[in-house]
């Protein structure tokens, strides 16, 4: 359940914005942090074109439904939308702008009953390449989508606004937007802490690769103060760690970190991963002019700023109570509630579109010191995008066995030469994705609910058609190639497996477990739920918060049955810890 969404943050800004009414042309906004390209190729202008169109057409969409929902005009369903977007970050204000440009052609367009794929056909922000078919994502109109988009033309034809488009070139442009697309540029190219003052790589802001993703960083001024180093003199002045235990105890002088933490196995929880792992989520609210309110985008400049993923809500790393439904369950929170020596000690070093060798990039964010700091438990989980691509020849494009051992093996390699001795790595198969088909694509998408006119097998194709599907070979009518990439991703699973059983390492003892999908859709049916309730309502692809939090369970149990040593042993100290430093300065 991964997306290979965006290797780029041109694409990022290219989905997200379109989101926000945003949807002029981002061209060449930066390179891909992994391809290294200073200029932009036929495939990523395809890939950008295609997110380009995705969002022109969830807008439009969203603007014509609530305008039929509140019995409104067009207009009035602009100036809705908008003044539902936050203040934060200027989103209303541009929002507005954007609107004042489109919003009269997009009214006359829409007054005359043109739907979102003819729209955006018409403002050329989907485009039809030679020798394609047009894409769209409604049934087509009564006269045909081709005679439906010249009929729209000729109303739009004397627009100098459509006219102008192609001048410009990124909606980072604008002033307003300008110094946060570079924020958001250098946390999706870096995966490190935009505001990291001592260069620790913990930081004391929440988004933009921030505490949100690894513990929070105590002390901006001290490179050598933060989230999980074994203890500087036993934190007798200073908490060195920021697991809020420090000072010495008045009764019997003793440092309390001694006391409490010396014999615990403090560790701490590592995730490299992809986007199911950092949590990508587009609440369906944004998109449901029924469920549209002034607090309907209340997090979206958390969402903003943390690339569309909400780590602080994941199943590896998760911290907070979760505001996107569902609950929050973490194996951080649960190592941390049987040793609260381990407070803030997690990283989740994950990305959208993350892959075997993808990885080997991005693992040289990790933030571990061999010498000085404790022992980790690495859960690497890269559980789809090896075999998920939305090309037209997925299967050409899967990474082979052989590929997949020589990624895995550079990253065990590099694993061994940063992580303290008595580490753990725990390598996770790739999940079987047929379940995404098999229980979502006669149900209608949150974009069909209002009408019922879309359904996630409309979706799947439309996305497919694009080639900017997260997943082809899955998101797919075809069951042959529903079945191949499953066959694919067995093979590459057990190539995780074999490693696991045949390869030693100095720094930690591995192991393997299968994406236990299936153990997760029995606890659920087990609570009275439903197996679609366990996928990513509006990308019908990523797991759910549902999907997340009930992961932590079965992973933590199969972990404690089969190797207890990983997760250490239960402090007996916990309840004079809380007792004496409550929450430990929080997360």
């Amino acid at each position: 359940m991964r997306s290979r969404m965006n290797g780029s943050w041109q694409m990022f800004a290219a989905q997200f914005f379109s989101l926000l009414l945003l949807t002029l042309p981002l061209k060449g906004v930066s390179a891909s942090p992994l391809s290294g390209k200073a200029q932009p190729t036929l495939d990523s202008d395809r890939i950008h074109n295609g997110y380009t169109c995705v969002g022109c057409v969830l807008v439009v969409s969203v603007i014509e439904q609530l305008a039929l929902f509140h019995n409104a005009t067009a207009k009035a369903a602009i100036e809705r939308l908008c003044n539902y977007l936050p203040e934060i970050l200027n989103l209303q204000g541009i929002c507005i702008l954007i609107a004042e440009i489109y919003g009269p052609e997009l009214i006359k367009l829409l007054t005359n009953k043109m739907n979102a794929d003819v729209v955006c056909h018409s403002f050329k922000l989907c485009k039809q390449n030679s020798g394609q078919p047009f894409c769209h994502l409604y049934p087509p109109p009564e006269v045909g989508l081709n005679k439906a988009v010249r009929k729209a033309n000729r109303i739009v034809r004397n627009s100098k606004v459509l006219k102008n488009i192609a001048g410009v070139s990124s909606i980072c442009t604008l002033p307003p937007l300008a110094k946060l697309c570079e924020k958001i540029a250098y946390a999706i190219k870096n995966k490190l802490p935009y505001e990291d003052f001592d260069g620790d790589k913990f930081s004391a802001f929440p988004t933009l690769r921030g505490y949100h993703w690894r513990g929070r960083d105590c002390n901006e001024g001290k490179a050598t103060v933060y989230p999980g180093r074994r203890p500087d003199n036993w934190d007798v002045e200073r908490d060195s760690n920021c697991n809020g235990i420090w000072g010495v105890d008045p009764k019997d002088g003793i440092p309390y970190e001694k006391k409490f933490c010396k014999d615990a196995e403090s560790k701490g929880i590592i995730l490299l991963g992809d986007s199911a792992g950092a949590h990508f989520h587009i609440p369906p609210e944004w998109m449901t002019a029924a469920q549209m309110s002034l607090k309907t985008f209340s997090d979206l400049p958390v969402a903003l700023t943390n690339e569309l993923d909400w780590p602080h809500f994941s199943g590896t790393t998760g911290f907070l109570n979760s505001t996107i439904g569902g609950w929050t369950d973490s194996l951080y929170l649960r190592l941390r509630r049987r040793n609260r020596c381990n407070h803030r000690d997690f990283q989740n070093i994950s990305e959208n579109g993350g892959s075997s060798k993808s990885l080997l990039d991005l693992m040289k964010s990790l933030a571990r010191n061999q010498l000085l700091d404790n022992p980790a438990i690495v859960i690497y989980a890269a559980i789809g995008n090896d075999v998920c691509n939305g090309k037209a020849d997925t299967v050409a494009h899967m990474t082979t066995p052989k590929q997949m051992h020589s990624n895995v093996m550079q990253t065990l390699q590099y694993l061994n030469s940063r992580l303290p001795n008595g580490s753990h790595v725990i390598l996770t198969g790739l999940v079987d994705g047929r379940f995404l088909w098999d229980q979502l694509h006669k149900r209608y998408h949150p974009l069909g609910q209002l009408n019922k006119d879309v359904t996630y097998e409309q979706m799947y194709s439309f996305l497919n058609c694009l080639q900017v599907s997260p997943c082809r070979g899955w998101m797919s009518s075809n069951e042959t190639l529903r079945n191949l990439t499953s066959e694919r991703a067995f093979q590459l699973s057990n190539v995780l497996k074999e490693i696991a059983s045949s390869e030693k390492f100095a720094s930690f003892d591995i192991f393997y477990m299968d994406y236990p999908l299936g153990k997760i859709a029995d606890e659920w049916h087990k609570l009275g739920g439903e197996a679609w309730q366990l996928i990513e309502p509006v990308d019908g692809f990523h797991p759910s918060q549902i999907t997340s939090a009930l992961g932590a369970h079965v992973i933590w149990q199969t972990a404690l049955s089969e190797w207890p040593h990983v997760l250490g042993k239960e402090n007996p100290f916990n309840n004079q810890i809380e007792d004496v430093f409550k929450n430990q300065g929080g997360h």
